[in-house]
Parts: C-alpha cells; sequence; structure tokens
C-alpha cells in the first residue's frame, strides 16, 4: 500500500486531482454563498482557509514532485491542512449540535497580521453567518458534518503519502 502511494507521489497527476478537488470544494463554498444566499460564519471561513492550505499544498508538489524537497513540503502541508480542517469542522459540528451561550464563535475572522485574508478578500472569507445555525443538510447531515467526512479522507490519504516517502523505492 505504502509503495503505491510513494509511486503516485512521484507524479504531478495525483497532486493535480488533489489541487482539483479542493477547488472543487472552494467553488462550492462559493455557489453556497452567492447562488444559495447562505452567509458564511467564521468557522466555514477557517474551513475554506484549511481547503486553500490542501490547494497550496498540492500546488507545491505539483512543481516538481520528482524534487522530494517540494514533494515533502506538499505532504507536511496536506497532513497539516487536512488535520486543521478537521479539526475545525469538529469544532464547527459540536457548536451546531450542542448550541451554548458560553460556547459561541466570534463574529469577526481573527488572521494573521501578516495574512489578512478577510480584508484581501472579503468575497470570499468575510464572516457573515451564526456558526449555531444549521443553514443546510443533506441526508441529515449538516455542511460541516460533510466537512469532517471530507477531512478524514483527505487526512488518511495525507498520512499515508507522508509515511510513504520514509519507505524504500
Amino acid at each position: 500500500m505504502f509503495h503505491l502511494f510513494k509511486t503516485w507521489s512521484y507524479h504531478r497527476k495525483p497532486w493535480f486531482v488533489l489541487a482539483l478537488s479542493s477547488i472543487a470544494f472552494e467553488l462550492a463554498a462559493l455557489y453556497f454563498q452567492y447562488g444559495k444566499k447562505l452567509d458564511p460564519c467564521v468557522m466555514c471561513i477557517y474551513e475554506r482557509t484549511a481547503m486553500l492550505g490542501i490547494l497550496i499544498s498540492a500546488l507545491i508538489a505539483l512543481i516538481s514532485p520528482q524534487n522530494i524537497v517540494f514533494r515533502f513540503i506538499g505532504a507536511i502541508g496536506f497532513v497539516v491542512a487536512s488535520s486543521s480542517g478537521l479539526t475545525l469542522a469538529w469544532q464547527h459540528t459540536q457548536i451546531q449540535l450542542h448550541p451554548s451561550p458560553f460556547d459561541v464563535c466570534s463574529p469577526y475572522a481573527h488572521f494573521p497580521a501578516w495574512l489578512k485574508l478577510d480584508q484581501w478578500f472579503p468575497w470570499m472569507f468575510q464572516p457573515k453567518g451564526d456558526c449555531s445555525v444549521i443553514v443546510w443538510q443533506m441526508f441529515n447531515w449538516s455542511m460541516p458534518q460533510w466537512l469532517i467526512l471530507s477531512f478524514v479522507i483527505y487526512l488518511l490519504i495525507a498520512v499515508m503519502v507522508l509515511f510513504s516517502q520514509f519507505r524504500g523505492r
């Protein structure tokens, strides 16, 4: 199994597919925001940022997957972004399933001073919704619950890709 993931990681096509899948999630988020008029909350914005991290990781590895440095940075970024996204989606789901006046999310995104995405790209990273309100469901699962599934799949693949790098050719 590790051999398969290591072999794949040496080629551009799997990294390109990873980048396309994260772009698809970002486009779906924008469709829900602008097409369905569902305002994103701050947790949604952070989950988008984690998905953007997956995209950036895939693009880094896509530069030169034969080069160990690019491949390793891509794999590490993939693991970090996937695990961050999973944590955020889990927290968001807990806020929705167990609403509490003591566990509320901020109405403002808190990005580092050097990465003010909410100011640079307000059309994508400006929160306007309430984290505790379930505004959409499919098969009785809310959007953050679907993101948990997505990030778990991403994380499993990311861990396999990362660990495969330490296996012999």
